[in-house]
């Protein structure tokens, strides 16, 4: 077993365990309630409106955890719970969401970057896997599709790498604005902060996968190429 193999190994289980405790964070936190009373939606319509962004709407979507904002449409989705919801939960993860729209409306660099890179990124996430597989399985008669396949893979690591500033930033936005506003007392600030560094760390985690991952790619190549 290559060491490339074992951190794939590694940060797979590190996912899951993160992933457990997040939805953990979130089911402790979504039983404490606002003092303020104020439900997800509420706050992301007021967050917006104290950074005075009148053109985006705030919805409702389906499932847990779904929450984002879409910056073709314009729209802050959040999931059914964090909507009506009036938690610490809540309120960060709307919060965050509206974070991003105002990193939209105020054009920080780091999200243009990430945006800029979708489109191309829709296309490559079709067609790599099979190029990667195509590339293992011909690795003793050529190495061009699985260096192909690398050269793909990297560009989706280089985005979940440029994400990690985005969603910070997002957070720390959020959290600024839910403490200058009051929003929230000292403790459920306190609770929203541990729920979004969780959150963050589900990223953190598919960055370090995604390296990983293209590590062991690279290594197959390597190899292959020294037993040419």
């Amino acid at each position: 077993m290559t060491p490339a193999y074992i951190i794939v190994l590694i940060a797979m289980v590190a996912s899951w365990i993160i992933q457990r405790r997040l939805k953990s964070k979130f089911e402790q936190y979504s039983q404490v309630g606002l003092q303020n009373g104020l439900s997800g939606k509420q706050i992301a319509e007021l967050m917006l409106a104290d950074n005075g962004i009148t053109d985006v709407r705030v919805i409702s979507t389906e499932g847990r955890l779904t929450d984002h904002y879409n910056p073709a449409d314009k729209t802050v989705n959040l999931s059914e719970a964090v909507y009506s919801e009036r938690n610490a939960a809540a309120a960060a993860v709307a919060a965050h969401e509206c974070g991003h729209a105002v990193q939209h409306a105020t054009a920080y660099n780091m999200l243009k970057f990430r945006s800029a890179m979708v489109p191309a990124l829709g296309s490559v996430s079709r067609f790599m896997p099979w190029i990667l597989l195509a590339g293992i399985l011909m690795m003793q008669t050529t190495k061009v599709p699985l260096g192909i396949g690398i050269v793909l893979f990297s560009l989706t690591t280089l985005f979940s790498f440029v994400t990690l500033p985005v969603e910070f930033d997002a957070s720390k936005r959020a959290l600024a604005w839910i403490d200058k506003r009051g929003i929230v007392t000292p403790q459920e600030h306190a609770m929203a902060k541990d729920a979004l560094w969780w959150a963050a760390m589900t990223y953190v985690v598919a960055a370090l996968s995604s390296l990983a991952t293209l590590l062991y790619y690279v290594s197959l190549f390597m190899g292959g190429r020294r037993n040419n």
